[in-house]
């Protein structure tokens, strides 16, 4: 009884040895995380750093050379249609800028001059031509002139009156140009008008003044900026895409404005895509093509100004009710997509058919059905049927 006792105790403890180094050759389960496949609303969007700008801005340049003024205005100021912004002391001309500035006013006022002959011309044949008429009309009456002549005399009526009337606007047209090189020549040559004034420059429309370029008083050459306006009552947002991101939004699109440094965001819309596009250098020194994408305001832009920095994400297509799953379970087997469901403790390959995709999740078209648990970032030693564990 006691040999038998013992070698059944020694047979329970092989065997659980046995069993304990068979549990302990078996591979471990995998740590996964675990999402679940829902459906739900779904967005997909285009995002990208965006800035605001005034929708008609203007920017207001020296008319010719000369001494700037110290400009009165600061940035912010309001301005009106009209309203004097700067002021210049023409820079007197050399004697060649001069002579040459002289002859175009001479050449002007010889063209003037042969317009207002040819008119003089015109007119005289005109009434020449009307007497020829009436008389004519007096003899083909009396039955003396053909009805062809009275018909070539009334053309040459019409078609000297048309000549008339050319030659009244060609010399229109000159008399413009004379008057443009003389009021050229007073303005460079340092001229002052009637009140001693200096030559005023003023603002072409009503806004604020976005920016003075040009604050301080000194000598600057024509076509210099001095100030920026602009109306921020009506401001636009540009985006500059990716041309291959551009082609994907159209006008009408909605879109959400973010970072601008208000608690909620703003709404949009996108009203243009811009038709070309341009190069430019990435932060890593990568040449990309970019177009411009302008979206207006839905909701008012509260106190953001011209040049603002936000966070534009347009909505390129959204659904209410979408079967999706994460999009960190989806990865590539072959030419398809596929993703490890859990079942039964176990992780199983399934290949599925995906449609759109936002930032976070995946539309599934097939393979997966409402509730299934799939494996999220799934790490590279987990493998078809291995066993897995739920990271809580």
């Amino acid at each position: 009884m006691r040999i038998r006792r013992g070698t059944l105790w020694l047979a329970i403890a092989v065997a659980t040895l046995l069993a304990l180094s068979i549990v302990a050759l078996l591979p471990r389960p995998v740590v996964i995380e675990a999402g679940t496949v829902r459906f739900g609303p779904l967005q997909v969007t285009e995002e990208d750093q965006a800035e605001t700008r005034s929708h008609d801005r203007y920017v207001v340049a020296a008319p010719v050379a000369g001494r700037l003024l110290r400009v009165l205005l600061r940035d912010g100021d309001s301005v009106m249609t009209g309203q004097a912004v700067a002021a210049l002391a023409p820079v007197p001309l050399s004697a060649r800028e001069r002579d040459e500035a002289a002859a175009r006013v001479d050449a002007a006022a010889a063209a003037e001059r042969g317009a207002r002959a040819q008119l003089q011309h015109a007119i005289e044949d005109l009434a020449q031509a009307r007497r020829e008429d009436g008389r004519l009309r007096a003899l083909v009456a009396q039955g003396l002139a053909s009805i062809q002549a009275l018909d070539q005399s009334r053309n040459a009526v019409v078609t000297l009156g048309m000549e008339v009337t050319a030659a009244r606007n060609r010399a229109t047209s000159a008399d413009a140009e004379l008057r443009g090189a003389r009021a050229a020549l007073a303005a460079l040559s340092g001229a002052r008008p009637a009140d001693g004034t200096f030559l005023t420059v003023y603002s072409p429309a009503a806004g604020r003044v976005l920016r003075v370029l040009e604050p301080s008083e000194r000598v600057i050459p024509a076509g210099t900026p001095i100030l920026t306006i602009g109306d921020l009552a009506h401001l636009e947002v540009v985006m500059e895409m990716l041309s291959s991101q551009a082609v994907r939004v159209s006008p009408g699109m909605p879109a959400l404005l973010l970072g601008w440094g208000g608690d909620q965001p703003l709404r949009a819309r996108v009203r243009l895509v811009e038709p070309y596009g341009f190069t430019k250098i990435s932060a890593l020194g990568v040449e990309e093509k970019r177009t411009n994408v302008i979206l207006d305001f839905v909701d008012p832009p509260g106190s953001l100004g011209d040049g603002y920095r936000v966070i534009a994400r347009i909505i390129t297509w959204s659904s209410p009710h979408v079967l999706q799953a994460p999009l960190s379970a989806i990865f590539r087997c072959g030419s398809d997509w596929c993703v490890f469901a859990l079942e039964g403790g176990r992780a199983r390959t399934r290949r599925v058919r995906i449609g759109h995709q936002s930032d976070e999740s995946v539309e599934i078209l097939s393979g997966l059905k409402d509730g299934d648990e799939v494996v999220k970032y799934p790490p590279n030693e987990l493998a078809d049927g291995a066993r897995v564990s739920v990271q809580s």
